[in-house]
């Protein structure tokens, strides 16, 4: 393990809007927020944050041309019920199959609710990544996290266990890598990893393949892991 799951983050043109619609939606709570970046917790760990992107180019999926690059993967015990209060909080209905709908978020990110009755509430169950290669970046990510790989089949890996922030692999055949900080080829969702020496972190996920972008803050440091997806070395 190099470092632990700090955050989830999503790019937004309107950070608060964009907790509004799941803080209403999921229960979620705020745990920081200015207008650049606003913090939620969203229960079993998981800490979900939106980065303010005023140039964002929102997804167009499934139009390969304008990708995804991740989605979140929520639990209802209802489909049409879970979707209808989507919908009328300001999701838009993008797919429905006997399992999940998809729906795109205010922002325009795609998110799946799956069936899941044996909770009442709505739950985070995972972030799924797109990638070229699910088993090679599911690699990179256990070492990188610290998790391991539970599952790989057809184009498909997961690290993590269940209930405790799972990452999820979807293999796209025609993926397109972000070009961070390139608004034309945005990063969409990004996470961010706790270490506590960034030099010695920074070395291992060179190791593993990662490669710097050059940029960073006072407490964070940008680089781009096999599949071109930026992430960030943090440290408190």
């Amino acid at each position: 393990m190099i470092g632990t799951l700090r955050a989830v983050a999503l790019d937004a043109p309107d950070t608060r809007r964009l907790a509004a619609f799941y803080a209403a939606l999921g229960g979620w709570a705020v745990r920081d927020a200015d207008e650049d970046w606003v913090t939620m917790e969203a229960g079993d760990g998981w800490r979900i944050a939106f980065q303010r992107s005023p140039d964002h180019v929102p997804p167009r999926w499934p139009d390969p041309a304008y990708p995804q690059q991740a989605h979140l993967d929520l639990r209802v015990p209802d489909l049409a019920a879970g979707a209808a209060k989507a919908v009328g909080l300001g999701a838009e209905l993008l797919r429905e199959n006997e399992h999940w709908y998809t729906l795109a978020d205010p922002a325009g990110h795609p998110f799946d609710l799956c069936r899941y009755p044996e909770r009442q509430e709505t739950t985070l169950m995972g972030v799924m990544l797109d990638c070229p290669d699910a088993r090679e970046l599911s690699a990179f990510y256990a070492e990188l996290l610290g998790k391991p790989v539970t599952y790989e089949g057809d184009g498909m890996a997961m690290i993590g266990e269940d209930g405790a922030q799972p990452v999820l692999f979807q293999q796209v055949a025609d993926y397109r890598a972000p070009r961070w900080p390139d608004p034309g080829s945005p990063q969409q969702f990004h996470l961010d990893v706790t270490v506590d020496d960034v030099d010695t972190a920074e070395s291992a996920v060179l190791k593993l393949g990662a490669t710097t972008l050059s940029s960073g803050g006072v407490n964070w440091r940008v680089y781009a892991d096999p599949a071109g997806k930026p992430f960030c070395l943090c440290w408190d």
